[in-house]
């Protein structure tokens, strides 16, 4: 009678095991369709806290600012020298930009009307040039000396012109706030500059004229690095890189 008891009981309770693993399973996919969970029983309610638990107090000085004023955050940090945006400038150059880049443009005029002149005096210059390439030389070392001063001086026209048509070059990028272009006019200028104090030991040219031109340029030059290098000079050119990086200007 036990065992065939526990026969009876043992089956249905097989059975309605595996029927409630059977709705486990379709209740781990998802449920039957339309099958919604079962209501808590009628009454119960969520476990009070444990007795003497309190929830932690927030940190000390927190709160929600008063209605209508911000949040109390400090003020962002300044950024160091030479980080973040320049402060506020103009796009048109200031003085010292417009006065170095005429400086420059100046000795750019004084070196085509040189050179006008060295033409319209070309004999006299040439002349000048052999001599003193020939001064203590006699027989061939002399006719040698005299034809590679002629070569010389043909050069220096050339060439004079050829460098004036790539510094118009460089002084109109350096007009529209190209930071490298400045860069060039500094070390073109002062490779002239260099090369006038040691030009200034010699003879010259021959030519009162163009020799007082070539010391105006030189004057003109020193002036125009000096005026580029100045802080409102540093502080456009800086401004200028700026637009271009943020795309406001090209």
């Amino acid at each position: 009678m036990t065992a065939g008891q526990s026969g009876q009981h043992g089956e249905p309770g097989s059975s309605g095991q595996g029927g409630t693993g059977g709705q486990g399973g379709s209740g781990g996919s998802g449920g039957p369709e339309g099958w919604n969970a079962p209501p808590p029983p009628q009454g119960w309610s969520a476990p009070p806290p444990p007795q003497g638990w309190n929830a932690p107090p927030p940190p000390q000085g927190w709160g929600p600012p008063p209605p209508g004023q911000p949040y109390p955050y400090g003020p962002a940090p300044t950024p160091p020298p030479g980080y973040g945006p320049p402060p506020a400038g103009s796009v048109e150059p200031p003085v010292t930009v417009r006065a170095g880049i005429g400086a420059f443009v100046a000795t750019v005029v004084l070196g085509l009307v040189a050179s006008v002149v060295m033409y319209a005096n070309w004999d006299e210059i040439s002349s000048e040039a052999i001599r003193q390439a020939g001064a203590g030389l006699s027989g061939s070392e002399r006719e040698t000396a005299e034809e590679v001063a002629e070569l010389v001086v043909q050069f220096a026209l050339v060439a004079g012109l050829l460098f004036t048509a790539v510094f118009l070059v460089f002084l109109w990028f350096a007009w529209r706030g190209r930071n490298w272009a400045r860069v060039v006019l500094w070390v073109l200028g002062g490779l002239s500059i260099l090369s006038g104090f040691a030009g200034m030991g010699g003879g010259g040219t021959g030519v009162g004229y163009v020799d007082g031109l070539n010391l105006f340029s030189w004057l003109l030059t020193l002036a125009g690095v000096v005026l580029l290098a100045l802080q409102p000079s540093n502080e456009w050119y800086r401004y200028m890189r700026w637009l271009r990086d943020t795309g406001q200007q090209r």
